[in-house]
């Protein structure tokens, strides 16, 4: 017995918000799950190419896997002390950052600083949290995603189910294609090459220009003697897949520290404020467009409503997920203009009959 259209749609409808629900339930115990599954599918195309240079499936994932310990393990043995070590000072110095801030002001802006007004009340407020909580601070900061056991598991969990994923992924992908309704096969395969299309575009150009960001900010501020540069230069790079708000936060952090630490010496400060105007001219003028490029068909507002919409939901497992249902989205959003404005409620039936009468 054929299904009609209107009662496809239907069951369809209530397999996505079955799917909905449970990721919205399961919440942050499908991280890692989420995770793994992202690096599989991302260096499948590099196991692929091994595969036709004369590895075997096996052979290809267990070089890949081993590739990737290794530089983890020089990431962890290198850059992560020296990061953990200049965010906890960050955080321990923030008080005097504070009390520095309200002597300039009240020097420059004295009657700001009067007991009475508000910003001396915030200001004080502002010292008197830091004093109390500097302490544990930094501890916060660092361990507020993940508790200890968390971590643990999540640095055990992502490496094995990216390594199990990655050695069957092409079955995997033929099995899920045996399962395609025949009638919508062919247009679903569409779909699928053209959301792969996007999401290879955009996350791999612009995880390579917020690589080259963050390793551009880090050891430009580095340079020029801020302290905490690595830092600031790592949280900028981080955050840059979000249109502008990497190079907000990033320069007005930067700025800050420079305008405490090199108070005085304008030279320096126009230095630190240089290495971000340069920065963001090399990412929107030469990066962006030709790593990431136009074609993906993600625009910067999309991308940051997606980001706060699945964020709020799905916490840092909507972050994390963000970006390719965005992606997906927007493939089947277009597909739907195109449906539309091929169809009768577009053309209306006068045309749709003029148009089969020429033909």
């Amino acid at each position: 017995m054929e299904i009609s259209v209107k009662e496809q749609l239907r069951w369809w409808g209530i397999g996505l918000l079955i799917l909905t629900l449970v990721l919205w339930q399961l919440g942050n115990v499908m991280l890692p799950y989420i995770t793994g599954a992202a690096i599989a599918y991302f260096l499948d195309p590099l196991a692929d190419r091994l595969e036709r240079m004369g590895c075997s499936r096996v052979v290809a994932t267990l070089l890949i896997t081993l590739v990737a310990l290794i530089g983890f393990v020089v990431i962890v043995l290198v850059l992560v002390p020296t990061f953990f070590h200049q965010l906890t000072g960050l955080v321990a110095e923030a008080p005097t950052y504070a009390k520095q801030l309200q002597a300039i002001v009240q020097e420059r802006f004295p009657t700001l600083m009067e007991p009475d007004s508000i910003l001396r009340q915030t200001l004080d407020s502002i010292v008197q949290t830091m004093r109390a909580r500097s302490a544990d601070l930094a501890n916060t900061v660092i361990t507020s995603a993940f508790s200890v056991i968390d971590m643990l598991i999540f640095l055990v969990v992502v490496p094995v189910v990216a390594f199990y994923l990655l050695l069957d992924w092409d079955r995997m992908v033929a099995v899920v294609d045996g399962w395609l309704p025949r009638d919508h096969a062919d247009t679903i395969r569409m779909l699928g090459h053209e959301v792969n299309r996007t999401l290879a575009g955009f996350v791999h150009g612009q995880l390579s220009v917020s690589g080259i960001l963050g390793a551009y900010y880090a050891i430009a501020l580095m340079l020029v003697g801020l302290k905490f540069g690595l830092v600031v230069g790592i949280i900028a790079g981080l955050i840059s897949f979000i249109p502008y708000v990497g190079a907000i936060v990033g320069g007005v952090l930067a700025i800050g520290l420079a305008l405490f630490q090199f108070w005085g010496t304008p030279l320096w400060i126009g230095a630190v404020v240089a290495i971000f105007l340069v920065g963001q001219f090399v990412e929107g003028n030469i990066l962006s467009p030709n790593l990431v490029g136009r074609s993906v068909g993600l625009h910067p507002v999309w991308l940051m409503f997606s980001l706060s919409v699945f964020g709020s939901l799905f916490g840092f497992a909507g972050l994390l997920t963000a970006v390719p249902l965005a992606a997906t989205i927007g493939v089947f959003a277009r597909f739907a203009v195109r449906q539309y404005l091929s169809g009768r409620l577009y053309l209306g039936s006068n045309r749709e009959r003029d148009s089969t009468d020429r033909d």
